[in-house]
């Protein structure tokens, strides 16, 4: 391992790349004002190394030239989502990639870097997933300098696939669709068989995703909290819709700042594997399912909710077509917010649905506050909207007025689970059939997850460790000061 992090250091000299800390992520005044002055010049897509400082949720919201703000938010109001309570979103589409899985992937990825365990002269960095976490592997890739195979259904939207041939040296579409996950973790085996110099990070397994969200996520969170609240508000839970489970684990840190909030987990009611050990296909791009991931601390949760994948692809044409933004002006939500309605893709909007149904559950009134994440945004979804013009014609106010009555205000708490001690083991215990049947976890690794009281702690406390071993790697490489 040695050999290999010399080969990670003259490679980071070579293309000027320094790494950003956890702490820096977490707090952007502790980026160099000499790396801040450069990402003036820098857009924020662009493939930049720099631009491994943007990965933070407190980045200017502008494309080009941005600094630091505080952290991207935005507060639903009560005329569109039926519920009195406060639900407030931090919003995904201000970083890099226009989502936030960049920084899930850079958890993954870092730690394996500056430790020497990943090659980035010769190792490929394969990244599965479902959409936008091989988009922000390989993205982090090229800014570190390394090739990348990006693995992801081929029922994904087309801009995805656009994007991914541009930045990734290897795109690989796996069959099916949203919730076709096993079929990824097929091909990761078929390549890991085929002799190839290759390091697969597996965001449903890799505790580096737990533990971006966990600290910086989490940390973006609560400083929201104390920006918004008031002095008679009560922040009352998260929810998340799971996919790789790893924003979830936001909620772990959440639940330790204020000990009476909640954590709910969403998944599509078309392929209901929490709430019923169900499986399915669905349309919510962004949450891939019919399995528990690894890096779920199931024995934190504490409700279930299933979102209907109609309401989601409808209320899709309602917050983007014209007509439907006219409709909802006229029914008295504020033109201001009506116009941002495109910072929500799919799983965005699957993840206010959630957030209602967890308000209404707990019949919250106007001082409590639920918190979700807006993943990405409509830059990835507009073939969806096209797609759909061609399957049920030109968006109509009647349309409008339909979709906003019945998946808006008619939002209820059908299919939700408050979970009882049994329920969470049982939820537990499905991760026995994908991880220790299929991907070679042991038996008492996963005891361990359900039965040792460090288990998830002893994660939690690694982000001082890393940190220390980015600055000294940053320090080799002889770019900072």
């Amino acid at each position: 391992m040695p050999e290999r992090r010399a080969k990670a250091i003259r490679r980071a000299r070579e293309r000027n790349i320094v790494i950003p800390t956890f702490a820096q992520m977490r707090d952007p005044s502790k980026i160099p004002a000499a790396f801040k002055a450069e990402l003036k010049q820098i857009g924020l897509w662009d493939v930049h190394p720099r631009n491994l400082f943007r990965i933070s949720w407190k980045n200017e919201a502008k494309e080009f030239g941005g600094g630091y703000d505080g952290v991207n938010y935005l507060e639903f109001p009560s005329s569109l989502t039926g519920t009195p309570a406060r639900i407030i979103v931090m919003v995904g589409k201000w970083f890099p990639t226009g989502a936030h899985k960049v920084g899930a992937a850079f958890g993954c990825l870092v730690p394996r870097l500056v430790t020497g365990q990943f090659d980035p002269t010769t190792e490929k960095a394969v990244w599965p997933s479902t959409g936008n976490y091989c988009r922000g592997g390989a993205y982090d890739s090229a800014l570190l300098g390394c090739e990348s195979i990006a693995i992801l259904p081929e029922g994904m939207s087309r801009e995805r696939f656009e994007w991914l041939k541009k930045i990734a040296s290897e795109v690989i579409a796996t069959p099916g669709s949203e919730s076709n996950v096993k079929e990824i973790f097929d091909k990761c085996w078929e390549l890991r068989r085929s002799g190839q110099d290759l390091m697969i990070f597996n965001q449903f397994e890799e505790f580096g995703n737990y533990l971006w969200h966990y600290s910086v996520t989490g940390k973006a969170f609560e400083e929201m909290l104390e920006h918004v609240m008031r002095p008679n508000d009560t922040f009352r839970g998260s929810v998340f819709t799971t996919g790789s489970a790893g924003t979830i684990a936001s909620g772990d840190y959440l639940k330790q700042v204020f000990p009476t909030s909640k954590i709910g987990a969403s998944e599509a009611l078309q392929c209901p594997t929490l709430l019923a050990n169900g499986f399915g296909s669905h349309r919510i791009e962004g949450i891939g399912d019919k399995h528990v991931p690894w890096i779920h601390n199931v024995k934190n949760t504490d409700v279930i909710t299933a979102i209907d994948d109609n309401a989601v692809v409808h209320l899709l044409r309602l917050f983007n077509e014209p007509v439907g933004r006219a409709y909802l002006v006229k029914m008295g939500v504020p033109e201001a917010f009506v116009n941002q309605l495109g910072l929500m893709g799919f799983s965005g909007i699957a993840n206010v649905l959630s957030a209602i149904k967890m308000a209404k559950y707990y019949e919250m009134g106007e001082n409590d506050v639920v918190v979700t994440v807006l993943t990405d945004s409509m830059q990835l979804y507009g073939s969806r909207i096209d797609e759909m013009r061609k399957e049920e014609g030109e968006y109509t106010e009647a349309m409008a007025a339909a979709d906003f009555a019945r998946y808006l205000l008619g939002t209820s708490t059908d299919n939700m689970l408050e979970l009882s001690y049994a329920d969470r083991k049982r939820v537990h215990n499905l991760k026995y059939y994908t991880w220790v049947e299929q991907q070679g976890k042991t038996y008492p690794e996963i005891q361990d997850q359900w039965y040792d009281p460090n288990y998830w702690t002893d994660i939690q406390k690694q982000m001082g460790e890393i940190d220390a071993l980015i600055t000294d790697f940053n320090h080799e490489v002889g770019l900072v000061k």
